[in-house]
């Protein structure tokens, strides 16, 4: 199939707004990585309750600094006024939470050195109020409808709950440990950057702004909830009166793990209630619909398949009743939320390269869902009742070429209207080049889609090199998105041709697609990449003596197996990249891995080492530069070193690069900007940059 040199809808729409600059404007550049980072991050959009205004965060990075500063701001839904600020402060404020009357916004905010606390702003004026000052962080407000308390989410211990001065004490000790030893006897040992051998769990709390007083709702809680996204696996009840979440229920040592859904009674606070017992896979992200009848949640099918996708359940709390919706629908709903009258559930889904916006009534009508937005990428969906109660959404949107900005559509339908425009002007000085998308026949005879970023000044008539950037997961997908890491328009922008394959495993394409790759890893995927990397040549505009690939996570551990099994490339990059599977036990989570590898070590350690790249270490000759976080869990530095090791002994040109205080990612913008400085270097060495002659 011949490449689509489509351009974007969002890619069209900025290329027009450029097209009606002053003749006076100055022309426009190709973007550097100090332009990404200049970037004002739009996010977390809360409707009023009613629906005429919506506050939201902006985060701006400091080079200089090397940290991030978040705020808060508000804007009407219907456009008719500019954005406002509402926050100065010098640390992060997020999360935020309006009263049930609309006159308060509570939200969180870190101050100071210590941990971030619960605010309170009235709307009418004056300064932000603290309301905790506890020795823990507070995560994810909701208020009471009474609107005298605030739940929120910390973390205690199970013995001490809400015993602040305990709490403290406990903290001060383990901090003044001299030998500060990580001890565990469980499967639960590191997660991320941090190590879980402290004993602290998840707890949901409520503090009275009259008094000030903080009361532990879920004392002796003593099960774990997600450690990513603990803030999104709570709710509490529309009346007040009961709270909904997602926990562990298997017991150490953890040797398997499955979320349940629990609901426990809050005056006073009562025991738990498992409600989900029947089903051995994960449940999480409960809400409550607005009428308190239903409790929708995410359902898994399959224990320990990283691939399965979960699907939306409806739990009835009058009857017991749990019932799938969506069953036969071939996409995944995230991030769901509801209409005032609890008619609807609006959610987002990936699908073919886009996370686009979804209604779905919750009782009468079947089917599919209905589209209500289209990608780009959309996140951060909220519902408020619009212009005659007609419900209106808020939502980010970014794409390849445009950042994110605040968008608000009916729900009914319509074209979405832009709220902010926080990056406008930076994008008028910036030439990104183009964005298209191809597909072409992959492994097992399989259409397999891609996205393409094509350089500033492009010329199909010209020889340019070519660059892969291999997405991780392996489960996830590269979308039409403006990305702080793998940003395809930055690397466009060197003069390279980006190509980002959504091969097999990838999700958005169907269930099937994403299991196609369990059990062998380095097989579709490797395919797709080599049958890309053909079919671009064969558009005649690729200069095949100089290509190259990256990528981080499973892309790297992909970039590895390349690495092992072609020489067809003359650089490659590994960011955190797998190179030894049975090391990557020493991994954070291990549960899964022996689905995902085919085997467990300890039953068939010889099928586990089969899709492992360090058993192709023989044919290793390409150049590769490599990146780790020192403080990755997720992979282990020791991957990144060990490849290092092997290749310098080799005689194999290599370089490493180990951020001291990086974890899976890289999010300190002074090593960003290394980070690019080092890749574009190795890049421009053995691949060039620009058309060729």
């Amino acid at each position: 199939m011949s490449t689509l040199l489509q351009l974007s809808a969002a890619s069209f729409l900025l290329l027009a707004g450029f097209a009606a600059l002053p003749a006076h404007a100055e022309p426009r550049r190709p973007m550097t990585p100090e332009d990404l980072w200049a970037m004002e991050r739009v996010s977390g959009p809360a409707v009023s309750p009613d629906g005429r205004q919506v506050v939201f965060s902006v985060t701006r990075y400091s080079v200089e600094e090397n940290k991030g500063n978040g705020d808060l701001w508000i804007v009407p839904t219907d456009g008719g006024a500019p954005p406002r600020r509402l926050t100065w402060n010098e640390g992060t404020d997020g999360s935020p939470a309006w009263s049930p009357d609309g006159s308060r916004l509570a939200f969180v905010s870190k101050r100071g050195d210590g941990p971030p606390q619960l605010y309170v702003l009235p709307l009418a004026g004056g300064e932000a109020q603290p309301v905790t000052k506890l020795p823990v962080g507070v995560q994810a407000p909701k208020w009471f409808p009474d609107g005298k308390r605030i739940a929120f989410l910390a973390t205690t211990w199970a013995d001490l709950n809400d015993d602040w001065d305990a709490v403290k004490k406990r903290i001060d000790e383990q901090k003044n440990d001299k030998t500060q030893a990580k001890i565990s006897d469980t499967r639960v040992f590191r997660y991320w950057d941090e190590y879980r051998t402290d004993g602290r769990l998840h707890h949901v709390f409520a503090v009275d702004l009259d008094g000030g007083k903080v009361q532990d709702l879920t004392p002796g809680l003593d099960r774990l909830m997600d450690f990513q996204s603990a803030d999104g696996n709570w709710d509490l009840s529309p009346d007040g009166k009961e709270i909904a979440y997602a926990a562990n229920s298997t017991e150490p040592p953890y040797t398997t793990m499955n979320s349940d859904l629990w609901i426990r009674p809050v005056d006073p606070p009562g025991p738990a209630r498992n409600v989900t017992t029947d089903n051995k896979a994960d449940d999480s992200g409960p809400r409550y619909t607005p009428d308190g009848r239903f409790i929708l949640f995410g359902r898994a099918r399959r224990p320990e398949i990283d691939s399965d996708f979960s699907r939306l359940a409806r739990y009835d709390r009058k009857n017991g009743s749990i019932q799938v919706l969506l069953e036969n629908w071939d996409h995944a709903p995230s991030s769901w939320t509801f209409t005032p009258d609890g008619q609807t559930v609006v959610f987002h889904a990936e699908a073919r390269g886009r996370v686009n916006l979804y209604a779905l009534p919750l009782t009468g009508a079947a089917g599919e869902p209905r589209l209500v937005a289209t990608g780009g990428t959309t996140s951060g969906a909220d519902v408020g009742p619009g212009p005659g109660g007609a419900p209106v959404v808020v939502f980010t949107r970014n794409s390849m070429l445009e950042p994110a900005e605040l968008k608000a559509i009916p729900l009914a339908g319509g074209s979405p209207k832009a709220l902010t425009s926080f990056n406008a002007a930076r994008l008028a000085a910036l030439d990104l080049g183009q964005a298209g998308e191809a597909t072409f026949t992959g492994a097992g005879g399989d259409t397999v889609h891609m996205f393409l970023a094509f350089p500033p000044g492009f010329d199909p008539k010209k020889k340019w090199p070519l660059l892969h950037l291999i997405h991780g997961g392996p489960h996830g997908a590269f979308q039409d998105e403006f990305h702080y890491r793998w940003s395809a328009a930055l690397f466009a922008s060197r003069g390279y041709v980006a190509a980002l394959v959504n091969f097999h495993g990838s999700t958005g394409y169907g269930q099937a697609f994403a299991d196609s790759i369990l059990g062998a890893h380095g097989d579709k995927p490797y395919t797709d990449i080599m049958n890309a990397t053909d079919h671009l040549i064969a558009q005649g505009y690729i200069d095949e003596k100089r290509m190259a690939a990256a990528g981080g996570s499973y892309g790297g551990y992909l970039v590895n197996w390349i690495l092992g099994h072609t020489d067809r490339f003359a650089a490659l990059v590994s960011h955190a990249g797998v190179y030894d599977l049975m090391a990557q036990f020493a991994s954070d989570g291990t549960w899964g891995r022996a689905n995902n590898y085919g085997a467990a070590p300890w039953t068939d350690p010889a099928r586990v080492d089969l899709y492992s790249p360090s058993r192709f270490a023989k044919n290793f000759a390409t150049p590769t530069l490599i990146l780790h976080g020192e403080k990755d869990y997720r992979v282990p530095v020791t991957q990144g070193i060990n490849l290092y090791g092997v290749l310098q002994g080799k005689g194999v040109p290599s370089r490493i690069v180990v951020f001291p205080d990086e974890n899976h990612w890289v999010l300190k913008p002074q090593a960003a900007l290394l980070w690019w400085k080092e890749v574009f270097a190795w890049l421009d060495t053995y691949i060039g940059k620009g058309a060729a002659g």
